[in-house]
């Protein structure tokens, strides 16, 4: 999804849950201001439900909670929200709020060429301090390609490029898939400059 800042004054978490259920679109808070999320590409949009549903479908009877576009995430230790393309939380901490999950073990994000730059460095920094996160996924949207950020046992951030052929491995939620199940029918090519 791409974010564009809006110009208001700082909000407090409070305001913004107030004023964004008012909103015909999302909104991230960052630091008090708020960026909204526009729409993304129909691959995106088609990766992202395809991931959704294998997630879901693989996590069906678990305590774990497979989240959308629509479920925001805590930046634990601050008051900043986004909103991830999808998340997992298998964290009882997480059952007790409605509007926000604060313990994702998975986060994926689906790339676009507006969003990238953020999304492997700002975004993954913010990430990368909570204590449960073991696995940040992100997904090309033009070409069959992912780098996972995994977190190993002693707490060092490792990246894996996955390509065509390839079999990801998301070890917070015990999944292995082939790449290729995610990007079947799509037609991918380079996002346009304009």
């Amino acid at each position: 999804m791409i974010a564009a800042k809006e110009n208001f004054s700082t909000l407090t978490p409070e305001e913004y849950f107030t004023w964004e259920e008012q909103q015909l679109e999302k909104h991230e808070l960052i630091n008090g201001q708020v960026y909204a999320m526009s729409g993304g590409s129909v691959n995106h949009s088609r990766i992202a439900v395809r991931f959704t549903t294998l997630i879901d479908t693989h996590l069906d009877g678990s305590n774990c909670i497979t989240g959308n576009s629509d479920l925001r995430i805590n930046i634990v230790g601050t008051n900043n929200y986004t909103y991830p393309d999808a998340s997992v939380t298998c964290d009882d901490r997480d059952k007790t709020t409605t509007q926000y999950i604060t313990y994702p073990c998975l986060i994926v994000e689906i790339l676009s060429k507006s969003t990238e730059a953020y999304d492997r460095g700002g975004k993954f920094r913010m990430y990368r301090n909570n204590p449960a996160l073991q696995d940040y996924l992100l997904v090309s949207s033009t070409s069959i390609e992912m780098d996972l950020y995994h977190k190993n046992e002693a707490g060092d951030w490792l990246i894996i490029n996955y390509k065509a052929g390839d079999t990801i491995k998301l070890k917070s939620i015990n999944l292995n898939f082939p790449i290729e199940q995610v990007y079947r029918s799509l037609t991918l090519e380079p996002e346009n400059e304009g």
